[in-house]
């Protein structure tokens, strides 16, 4: 049985994993890294990158849809096809070029790739099955970054015609007729994204309203997308089972009806891989389903640390990245601690979403005496040039001091004023540090600066 030494071993190379990893090795660290799938984990296969990519082919396919009839730019097409094998041909190779890219990037940083299942023998040794046999590691610290799995309903397993998110990214053609079980970001990013490519879409929720983590504010330009879309949204109601190429489902008024549906995708959400890699072997403390962290990402094992979706929400690539790149400057180390102010948590709806620091709601329960506004991207000159006139951006504020203490914004391409949103949080901008920075012109980033200047009370362009 072959015996690896080295200083770190990460077990799992996720973003969280691979960046660890590649961090550790700029720093001079003797680093091992085991996948037992692809590098880039969930991410970059089977989640975030691939999803996007369809996301823009049906974005781009709509728009081909809309220069195909009468439309206000005045620009004509003839009727557009799509064929989806080879959209998902292209979505595999962007995934290849990236998986192939972190690949390299821990090869140049000589940390040693290992393909296989890593299980706990102990604290400090880890079993790894590859297809050359079991090897052993031992390790001075050990970093947990195994990811999380779509959630399995236990009356509708995954299989046939019920999907995952996973298995959605693969079809070959768009489905006559889909349902969606679950209204959060995945089921309605992948929801919108199928009724572009034509598919008559469902979405069953238990729940009263769509995308529950934001406010009503928030999502309704994006249940007016839907319904332009002709999608139905089943409120109130619950997923019974599949039956005969369909949903079977309970109204909120109690009523059981069939939906007919070629593919269920379910979408109820995540759950961390807290099992089947050797925690019974371990001494670790959770905190629900959850490994327990401090704000330094141990665990209560000296020398194991945890990081990314199995520690806990928010479930998003780059809190792993920056978890990740911290506990390898920690090993190395350096004095860094867990200090995040925002976060930024983005769906690719249509129109796009992005909550960055506290709802203001949340800043009002959190005892904030606040003061907010929104500018409306229908006053900004880029966004009618763009047609993408619905949403807003919003600003809340202490009423004391003006501290920024959230930023939402919902409209089209929003996505990449995400960075702007967290930087203005994470240096403790103020309302006037934003309303006195000249945003250029024209430009979505202007509507910032008025939601700002809205809130101090004396906007320019509303």
């Amino acid at each position: 049985m072959a015996i690896i030494d080295c200083k770190l071993l990460v077990i799992g190379a996720g973003p969280g994993g691979y960046v660890a990893a590649i961090r550790a090795g700029q720093l001079g660290l003797d680093t091992v890294i085991v996948e037992a799938v692809a590098n880039g984990g969930t991410c970059l296969n089977v989640g975030c990158i691939p999803s996007k990519a369809l996301i823009h082919a049906a974005d781009e396919f709509e728009k081909a849809q809309h220069f195909s009839s009468e439309n206000a730019v005045g620009i004509s097409s003839s009727q557009p096809k799509i064929d989806l094998a080879k959209t998902v041909a292209w979505k595999d190779g962007i995934v290849k070029r990236l998986t192939g890219g972190v690949g390299g990037l821990l090869k140049k940083n000589k940390v040693r790739s290992i393909e296989g299942w890593a299980s706990f023998v102990d604290g400090k040794t880890v079993d790894v099955k590859t297809k050359d046999g079991v090897k052993t590691i031992r390790a001075e610290s050990i970093i947990i970054a195994t990811g999380s799995k779509a959630v399995e309903l236990p009356f509708m397993p995954f299989g046939g015609d019920v999907i995952s998110s996973t298995e959605a990214l693969d079809l070959n053609n768009p489905p006559k007729n889909i349902a969606v079980v679950g209204a959060g970001y995945i089921g309605l990013e992948m929801g919108i994204a199928f009724a572009k490519l034509g598919s008559k879409v469902t979405v069953v929720e238990a729940l009263d309203r769509i995308l529950p983590l934001y406010d009503k504010d928030m999502t309704r330009p994006v249940a007016k997308k839907m319904k332009s879309l002709g999608m139905e949204v089943l409120l109130g109601a619950k997923a019974k089972g599949a039956k005969n190429n369909g949903l079977e489902i309970e109204t909120k008024d109690g009523e059981t009806k069939k939906i007919p549906a070629d593919k269920i995708l379910v979408t109820v959400g995540r759950a961390p891989l807290t099992e089947g890699w050797g925690r019974e072997n371990l001494v670790l403390d959770m905190d629900g389903r959850f490994i327990k962290i401090d704000d330094q990402c141990r665990t209560t094992m000296s020398g194991i640390y945890a990081i990314g979706d199995v520690t806990g929400e928010p479930m998003l690539a780059h809190r792993a990245m920056a978890q990740g790149e911290m506990v390898a400057e920690i090993i190395a180390g350096e004095n860094r601690s867990w200090d995040k102010v925002a976060i930024a948590a983005i769906c690719f709806t249509d129109p796009e979403i992005v909550s960055a620091g506290l709802l203001p709601v949340e800043a009002k329960e959190a005892g904030f005496d606040t003061i907010t506004q929104v500018f409306p991207f229908s006053a900004n000159g880029r966004a009618m040039t763009m047609e993408a006139e619905d949403g807003f951006i919003r600003i809340t504020a202490r009423k004391d001091n003006h501290l920024v203490l959230g930023i939402q914004a919902v409209g089209g391409g929003v996505a990449e004023l995400s960075a702007s949103f967290g930087l203005a949080l994470e240096m403790g901008a103020c309302l006037e540090d934003i309303a006195g920075t000249i945003h250029a012109h024209p430009t979505q980033g202007e509507a910032f600066q008025e939601a700002a200047l809205r809130t101090l009370g004396h906007a320019l362009h509303i």
